[in-house]
């Protein structure tokens, strides 16, 4: 089930933030856990080396390159220097993103502008680089990762950029799959709902906690129905599963790992 071997992944936020896994990172290992071969970016060459190392040591094989996302040569040097050494890209996992509090009057324009840059632009950027790639191939599968951000939204806590680029992430994913669908090039989205990734304790506790992380982790858990927050194997197994050929017939599809949040927020 899930067989990857002889796939490439191209996996941009392939790091973790701190110690422990984030999506992008336990995305890549589970990814080469089933066969595939990642070529992974990260913002930090350090966090990056680390994924590489943890997949190696397991005896998967690994490439990691420092790469500002948002910027279309980096990102364009990146896609060449991946097919040089691997030869082709089956799979894109779009994973870079962050967000930033604020609503249209408190925000900064340039904060709102960084806010597209790194949550849209990186994925347009990655997607025109290696779409021609998989239409010379004959097929790819593409997966971006959104945000319960961007389908609920919270009066007490806006962050009017996040919420505004990750649920433009819903409609990139769907204009790529429909226009690509006869090419044998699939696209879909996951929207990860409330996770205990490092994020957590190294930035939110910070932003929206005053350095509290018990208190922020119990108010996480609270809001779920099951609750408690997942972790980033939760995304990574439904990226694996969208990427694999078990997946063969989905596309513009939209898989929430919430627990059941989105809907109780209906």
């Amino acid at each position: 089930m899930h067989d990857l071997t002889g796939k490439v992944a191209f996996i941009s936020g392939m790091g973790s933030v701190g110690e422990g896994w984030g999506n992008g990172k336990a995305t890549a290992v589970l990814l080469a856990r089933q066969g595939a071969t990642i070529y992974g970016t990260d913002i930090g060459q350090a966090a990056a080396d680390e994924t590489k190392r943890l997949i190696e040591a397991a005896g998967g094989k690994a490439f990691a390159r420092e790469v500002n996302m948002t910027q279309a040569a980096e990102v364009e040097t990146a896609v060449r220097d991946c097919l040089a050494r691997f030869g082709r890209i089956d799979i894109l996992i779009n994973n870079v993103g962050g967000s930033a509090p604020g609503d249209p009057v408190t925000m900064s324009e340039e904060v709102w502008d960084a806010q597209l840059d790194l949550n849209l632009k990186t994925a347009f950027l990655a997607a025109k680089y290696i779409i021609p790639v998989m239409e010379a191939q004959g097929g790819g599968a593409i997966v971006n990762l959104s945000s319960i951000a961007g389908v609920r939204i919270l009066p007490d806590r806006p962050h009017v950029a996040y919420t505004t680029t990750k649920l433009g992430i819903l409609g990139f994913s769907r204009s790529i799959a429909v226009t690509y669908a006869k090419k044998n090039i699939r696209c879909n989205t996951v929207i990860p709902g409330l996770m205990h990734t490092p994020l957590v304790e190294h930035r939110l506790a910070k932003t929206v906690a005053g350095g509290d992380v018990e208190a922020l982790i119990a108010s996480r858990n609270a809001q779920v129905p099951t609750g408690k927050m997942g972790d980033a194997w939760d995304v990574a197994q439904a990226v694996l599963f969208l990427v694999s050929d078990e997946a063969r017939y989905v596309t513009a599809a939209e898989i929430a790992v919430d627990g059941g949040l989105s809907a109780a927020s209906r």
